[in-house]
């Protein structure tokens, strides 16, 4: 059933169409990835879609009843709203009202005044069915794992995108509109977003360069290319053959459609004779052959990336001995030892935070650990590529960020004029002039990259190089990489990427403990378990953390657990406790494999296309064990430490 159309919408910033009477349908239950270059408008029609941008021409027409909610791109201010003011916002008007209602009687008021607001805002409530609503907030909470209060400031970039999430959800949207939602979250949120967006009945519509993210979700493809706008039927491996085929048949139209014009242009020229005699007709037709070739949008370039390798390094590039490192009081990693050789390409898997960019910064001899040693080895020349974009300077220009004042770069002992040099990597003379600060994600990116690669290097140390990368860059990029002969150490959440690019990988599994395996990201699955055990070892620190927050908070629960933290031993189990910690692994490893069997039949294809009820059935199944599984770690903690 379809819930909203495009209908010959066009828009244009500039000259340059981003949309060129486009038209598409969006139907209840289908998730739509949006792909396509950098720059192609991708974002701009996502708002268009939502309502925040008019078209220059068509419409777009939804039922005033259809609800639209966005997912933005950009991370969640970190400041002082707490989660339940941020989820109620989801509901306009109605959630304001709930907020104030909540904060006051969080707040417990006692004085007249607040209690009189208190029965303004019930009356108010009850009048527009808010509690209901209100029901509907605390599930949402309870559902995605959020405490009510907590301010946005103290949470990761990870659980405020899981708040923003649920604030989108909050209103039940028939469409749910994502900008690149994988950008800066790491693999295990990565994955609970994906569980909790295949669980969403409504419509999807969804931009991502994220290659694992679109197989496991996408059940049509859209592509914006040149202002056009093609739907394919079917998953992502699908799109690329018949991408593939529609390519190969443009390109032979094309040559058909110029031989054709090169002939016309032959004859029109020909000698006084044959332009005396020449048909007035064929004379029309090939001017409008000319228009026609004139308007043709020819398919953009691929970037020309390569990578200026440096001399030969030594053999060895590091080794850690027994190295221990700390945040506060957290060890990132404890007595952890490797060895780096010349030609390895190692790749570093963990949640943000774990510790990753610190043990890149202890490898090259930037940063010295807490204990244990570092030995660097001979003739490194290091390029690092670094996510927080620190080598860049906003201010100055494309051309002076990578020339640092010349006018030449020099690559394969040669010199290159930078402009050249930078249309390798898609920037126009004119976009090279432009500041730093007016590119947009992905034209960041490549400028760091081709700064990058400008400089001669041995050793190449990219943390998090893939954020905003368009698919075509991103596989370029992947394949000058695999040619590479020197050291590569890699911090990606992209999946695919680590599986395309790394020979190894050191999994940051919590409390301190870092492992080696070989292969990439799926090897390292099949040997452990992958997310599953990482999974395991959060929900145990956090159901931790949970329960010393609820100590400080409650003082006279805190003030017994003070007395008993003074014991030198664990309290004695009695056997019914003991029986019961005994049976909670096979409890979670079942209520784990249920949320897998559950997990994998929403991801089917045709899911949401059954009834209503049967879908209903197993979402709230899933809800159900999520929460149970939640439950049953807590009390496993809770047993472990002693009851």
């Amino acid at each position: 059933m379809s819930v909203l159309r495009i209908e010959n919408v066009s828009l244009a910033y500039g000259a340059r169409p981003l949309l060129d009477h486009v038209n598409l349908v969006i139907e209840a239950g289908q998730r739509y990835c949006l792909l396509g270059r950098n720059g192609e408008g991708k974002s701009s029609f996502l708002k268009v879609i939502q309502g925040e941008v008019l078209p220059d021409d068509g419409v777009v027409v939804r039922d005033s009843a259809v609800r639209v909610a966005t997912l933005p791109q950009a991370m969640p201010e970190a400041d002082e709203k707490t989660v339940y003011d941020v989820v109620g916002e989801g509901l306009s008007e109605l959630g304001g009202l709930l907020q104030e209602y909540h904060a006051l009687a969080a707040g417990a008021a006692s004085d007249e005044r607040s209690l009189q607001r208190l029965q303004i805002l019930q009356e108010k409530i009850e009048a527009q069915d808010g509690w209901r609503l209100h029901s509907r907030i605390e599930a949402m909470l309870q559902r995605f794992g959020l405490n009510a209060e907590q301010k946005m400031r103290e949470l990761s970039g990870g659980w405020r995108r899981r708040v923003l999430l649920a604030q989108a959800l909050v209103a039940e949207p028939d469409v749910l509109l994502l900008d690149e939602p994988t950008n800066h979250l790491d693999l295990l949120a990565i994955e609970w977003l994906e569980n909790r967006l295949s669980e969403f009945a409504g419509a999807l519509v969804f931009v991502s360069h994220d290659r694992a993210f679109i197989r496991k979700l996408a059940s049509r493809i859209i592509e914006l290319d040149r202002g056009r706008l093609s739907v394919f039927s079917g998953d992502y491996a699908r799109y690329l053959t018949d991408k593939e085929k529609q390519l190969e048949d443009e390109a032979r139209h094309n040559a058909l459609f110029d031989k054709k014009l090169s002939e016309e242009e032959a004859w029109i020229r020909q000698g006084i004779k044959a332009r005396r005699t020449r048909n007035e007709g064929r004379v029309r037709a090939l001017k409008a052959l000319r228009r026609e070739r004139a308007e043709r949008l020819n398919v953009q370039g691929n970037a020309s990336i390569r990578i200026e390798e440096a001399e030969v390094s030594g053999r060895i590039v590091a080794q850690l001995e027994h190295v221990t490192h700390a945040y506060g009081e957290r060890k990132l990693f404890n007595d952890f030892s490797l060895n780096v050789m010349r030609g390895d390409r190692i790749g570093l898997i963990g949640p943000n935070g774990a510790g990753k960019t610190t043990l890149l910064r202890i490898i090259l001899g930037q940063l010295q650990p807490d204990a244990g040693q570092v030995k660097l080895g001979t003739k490194l020349q290091v390029a690092y590529f670094d996510q927080l974009r620190a080598g860049l300077d906003p201010e100055k220009t494309v051309f002076d960020n990578v020339a640092d004042g010349h006018d030449y770069v020099e690559l394969g002992g040669k010199p290159r004029h930078v402009i050249s040099y930078l249309n390798d990597f898609l920037f126009t003379s004119n976009r090279a002039r432009s500041p730093v600060k007016a590119l947009s994600g992905g034209e960041t990116n490549r400028l760091l990259l081709a700064r990058l690669f400008a400089q001669p290097a041995n050793v190449i140390v990219m943390d998090e190089p893939t954020n905003d990368l368009d698919v075509d860059t991103l596989e370029l990029l992947e394949e000058r990489l695999n040619d590479y002969s020197g050291t590569l150490l890699v911090t990606s959440h992209d999946r695919d990427f680590l599986d395309n690019v790394v020979t190894s990988t050191l999994v940051f599994e919590g409390g301190g403990k870092v492992s080696e395996y070989v292969g990439g990201y799926s090897d390292w699955v099949r040997y452990s378990g992958g997310l599953k055990s990482l999974v395991s070892e959060q929900s145990a620190s956090e159901a931790k953390a949970a329960k010393a927050q609820t100590q400080a908070a409650d003082p006279v629960t805190a003030s017994g657990q003070a007395s008993d933290s003074t014991k030198s031993e664990k309290k004695k189990l009695s056997y019914k406790q003991q029986r019961e910690l005994e049976q909670l692994p096979a409890q979670i490893d079942a209520l784990e494999q249920e949320i897998a069997r559950l997990q994998e039949a929403i991801a089917a294809p045709g899911f949401f296309e059954q009834a209503h009820e049967q879908v209903a059935q197993v979402t709230d199944r899933l809800s159900a064990a999520e929460v149970q599984l939640e439950q049953a770690m807590e009390r496993w903690l809770e047993l472990e430490e002693g009851g």
